[in-house]
């Protein structure tokens, strides 16, 4: 039993679970521990009321957390503009891992947001059609939760340097897990060839970032990974994460 295990077992024998409190805590406690301690003190805390979210660029965090709680649920948000690459992980990533997959859909259909607001919206106004079709199904599918998972780390781009291992989630008042945060590159490669880990089919074909399918391009050698996605929009992250 750790520091943190005896601080959250009194908060709750006093009857007051201040998430916040404790994700202060946690952030410091675990700064420096391994991904799967992260997910362990994540799972012992939260239980059933945690999950994860993929975009099933590749199996990475969903091979590491389904080691630690099996049945775990997956989130996927489901545009309706993804790449059939990206249906087909998912619908592997369903067969291999003791996971559960949530697909979780927009309020409205592609053709339905056409016919409302037009065509293209993602080139005309891709912060609306991010929000549309990510931001707010992925706010509703997160609703039952108290804290979920995210596999975003702080070398991908200058938005994510900050990132914490837990941190408090204000948007959607719950907790927030990145258990890969400090990792590299080399690391994700590394665990995923020595795991065997599931990986989306468009990385061998020069799309080292994997969005909706009308806002991401291949990427030349040498560019930064992430230019791939919304380029020349000026855009460079969803939402989901700001």
């Amino acid at each position: 039993m750790t520091l943190l295990d005896i601080e959250i077992g009194l908060e709750r024998q006093r009857g007051v679970l201040d998430l916040r409190a404790i994700v202060e805590s946690a952030a410091e406690f675990l700064e420096d521990a391994p991904a799967r301690e992260i997910i362990r003190w994540a799972a012992a805390t939260f239980g059933d009321r945690l999950c994860l979210t993929s975009s099933m660029s590749d199996a990475l965090l969903v091979d590491l957390v389904s080691r630690v709680k099996p049945g775990v649920d997956v989130l996927f948000i489901d545009t309706g503009y993804h790449f059939a690459e990206t249906i087909g992980t998912r619908d592997a990533v369903q067969q291999v891992y003791d996971v559960n997959v949530i697909n979780v859909a927009p309020s409205r259909t592609v053709a339905e947001q056409e016919r409302d607001l037009g065509p293209r919206l993602n080139g005309r106004n891709p912060d609306l059609c991010c929000y549309l079709r990510k931001v707010e199904p992925l706010n509703r599918a997160l609703e039952p939760y108290a804290a979920w998972i995210s596999g975003i780390r702080r070398d991908e781009s200058p938005t994510r340097a900050g990132t914490r291992v837990v941190e408090w989630d204000a948007k959607r008042q719950m907790v927030k897990v990145n258990p890969i945060a400090r990792w590299t590159q080399d690391d994700v490669d590394n665990y995923m060839a020595d795991n065997g880990v599931i990986i989306n089919p468009l990385h061998y074909d020069g799309y080292p970032s994997i969005g909706c399918a009308p806002c991401t391009r291949r990427v030349a050698p040498g560019e930064d990974p992430r230019s791939g996605r919304w380029a020349g929009l000026g855009k460079t992250e969803c939402g989901i994460h700001l």
